[in-house]
């Protein structure tokens, strides 16, 4: 997979003057803190640089980058082989993204998906798993807890270098907790951060799987750059997630956007128009066969098509209605038959909305959870790296 690049940190500049009471441990991790923002969004700086940055002292700056070097955080960089220069070359200093890594799964009911990346979102090791929705809930955390670990030991990653690391999975989560999971009855009342947390020696969180297909779409996607929008996982089941400003809107327990548990818009039920179809012929098809035979002109197909987008309209245009989002996303599995849904939805909305978002569909397939997974994952290392561990 290509390597992608996480958006850096905006440098912020912290009052270097502090009251005379202030702790001084306290300032020199906001200094540190502020220093490495400076670097995370400027790449190598010099010294003289990074004071401009931040507008801390020159000193300060050295003291900051000294901490930091010790940590592993950043590095001095050697002069360039064979430069010329009057007097003592300029010390450069950069980020090391590969000083720690995080993880991102998606727990699916047929898949796990795991990605590894570094401090910069990069990708480095992707590794996937084929689950049964029969398997009992303690098979299925230990395939989970081996597909991690296949693709830390394929990134090259030891555990102790995992500073971070989320999960998306399928029902309503609240603080790390499935509870409530129709499609996997017995994730149902699992503290699933906890009990990945006894195998990862980072913290961990998790979210329900279409919010974190949200978050990537805005980080890497489709939504680049958008603040509001709906994603609408479409396939063999639905789910939809938000997005307000650029943030995650959960709710009070984590169900929003669980729209389809209003029977009456028949959003849940849309998938049965795509599966188990019978042809003219009256053959038994599949849901890819069905929109290749849209594709190549097959009426029985058309129709199958529409009364799936008829299906999911009602429910996408209450989604709209209630949140008036820029964007609507579809992914999940009709994203790769985009051609045959996008359009029609956009022209369905245009009759139910008052003011028709736009739609578009995901750029980025079936990683998009564990995408969305990794930048959570990145999002709270930031944080830390902010504050408390600088």
């Amino acid at each position: 997979m290509e390597s992608v690049t996480a958006t850096p940190l905006n440098p912020r500049t912290p009052p270097e003057a502090q009251p005379a009471t202030a702790d001084p441990s306290l300032l020199r991790r906001i200094n540190s803190a502020s220093v490495l923002r400076a670097l995370r969004a400027g790449g190598a700086l010099t010294v003289t640089a990074a004071a401009g940055a931040t507008g801390l002292s020159r000193p300060t700056v050295e003291a900051a980058l000294e901490d930091l070097a010790g940590q592993g955080l950043v590095e001095e960089l050697a002069p360039e082989p064979g430069e010329k220069r009057m007097g003592r070359p300029a010390r450069t200093y950069r980020f090391r993204p590969e000083a720690g890594a995080v993880l991102g799964l998606d727990i699916g009911a047929h898949k796990v998906l795991a990605i590894v990346a570094d401090l910069d979102g990069r990708v480095l090791a992707t590794e996937r798993a084929e689950l049964s929705t029969a398997m009992p809930r303690k098979e299925r955390l230990a395939a989970v807890r081996a597909c991690a670990t296949d693709c830390l030991s394929r990134a090259a990653v030891p555990r102790s270098r995992l500073w971070g690391a989320s999960a998306g999975t399928v029902g309503i989560v609240d603080r790390g907790t499935v509870t409530l999971s129709t499609v996997l009855p017995e994730w149902t009342g699992l503290n699933l951060a906890r009990e990945l947390g006894r195998s990862f020696p980072c913290p961990v969180t998790v979210d329900n799987d279409a919010n974190l297909a949200a978050v990537a779409e805005h980080w890497l996607g489709a939504a680049r750059g958008i603040g509001d929008v709906v994603y609408v996982l479409a396939g063999l089941r639905m789910g939809a997630g938000v997005l307000s400003g650029g943030t995650v809107h959960r709710g009070h327990s984590g169900a929003a956007g669980e729209i389809g548990a209003l029977g009456v818009l028949g959003w849940q039920d849309a998938p049965s128009h795509l599966v188990g179809t019978t042809t003219a012929a009256g053959m038994e098809t599949t849901v890819a066969e069905v929109y290749a035979a849209a594709r190549a002109g097959e009426p029985w197909a058309h129709e199958r098509v529409a009364a799936f987008v008829d299906g999911i309209a009602l429910g996408t245009a209450a989604m709209a209605l209630a949140v008036d989002p820029e964007l609507i996303v579809v992914g999940g599995g009709t994203s790769r038959s985009a051609d045959l849904i996008v359009g029609p939805l956009e022209e369905r909305l245009a009759t139910l909305c008052v003011r028709p978002p736009r739609v578009a569909a995901s750029t980025l397939g079936d990683e998009s959870v564990a995408l969305g997974a990794v930048r959570t994952a990145l999002d709270s290392v930031e944080a830390r790296l902010g504050g408390a561990m600088v």
